[in-house]
């Protein structure tokens, strides 16, 4: 366990600072919701309040004081409710700060490095060093040579100068994903329905991850391609709130053999 990792408790009903005059109450809702905690996208259950429409990631409703992340050994990160300060790594006139993990702007919720100014999602701050999916290693880097699978670029796309944002890079596969677009696919989904017969529909979900034939060297579903679903499914898990994405991923699989 990470110093500072939060230990997921069972509960279905508390209030949260950010909310006190309700009870926020767990709701697995299949559809996709904007947490008004860190501002982000989420997709499943959350901690919701039907009276306000009120949601939060169980992530954002649990925070821990002061936490770490493997990416950055040694370093100690404070929860902020809202975003600390201006970012004075990035040398922009603006006062926003900007998620190292995933490059986006920080809106609400945030784990922040005081010393080194680095800046964490709560739902990004759960991002793994290293994922072994099959015995492939997937690891997360800031600075890659190949082209993201999904964007086509090497660089984030429109990113923030000093901040590149992370890769989830699995060298065996010559695969490389932008952590942002890994939510952006499916964000797209959502915002325009699945355009390619091939898009895989994750369970009996309303989630689609258009994993066109296009991503991949070589189509079906050889070992390549179910790595890359479980893969993108464990990552999803993590940055929507939705645990239960990687067990409909470990269902695809199944079903595919």
């Amino acid at each position: 366990m990470m110093p500072g990792q939060i230990v997921r408790k069972t509960i279905t009903k508390e209030t949260h600072d950010s909310h006190p005059n309700h009870e926020l109450e767990l709701k697995n809702y299949r559809k996709p919701y904007r947490c008004d905690g860190c501002l982000e996208h989420g997709y499943g259950p959350r901690y919701r309040c039907d009276l306000c429409d009120f949601d939060l990631h169980e992530e954002c409703m649990f925070t821990t004081h002061t936490t770490s992340h493997e990416f950055f050994k040694g370093s100690t990160f404070k929860f902020f409710n809202r975003p600390p300060g201006r970012c004075c790594e990035c040398n922009r006139d603006d006062d926003k700060r900007y998620c190292d993990a995933c490059g986006q702007a920080i809106n609400g919720f945030v784990y922040h490095c005081e010393e080194k100014g680095w800046d964490l999602h709560p739902c990004c701050r759960h991002l793994k060093d290293k994922i072994d999916i099959d015995g492939v290693e997937f690891r997360l880097c800031n600075k890659v040579s190949q082209k993201c699978l999904w964007c086509k670029k090497r660089k984030l796309p429109n990113c923030v100068k000093g901040i590149p944002g992370w890769s989830h890079l699995a060298k065996s596969d010559n695969c490389h994903f932008h952590v942002y677009c890994v939510t952006e696919m499916v964000l797209e989904s959502w915002k325009n329905g699945p355009k390619d017969s091939k898009c895989l529909a994750l369970e009996n979900l309303k989630l689609e991850l258009p994993l066109q034939a296009n991503l991949f060297r070589r189509r079906g579903r050889g070992s390549k391609y179910l790595r890359m679903v479980k893969f993108l499914g464990t990552i999803l898990a993590i940055l929507l709130g939705d645990p239960t994405i990687t067990l409909a991923c470990l269902f695809v699989e199944l079903v595919s053999k």
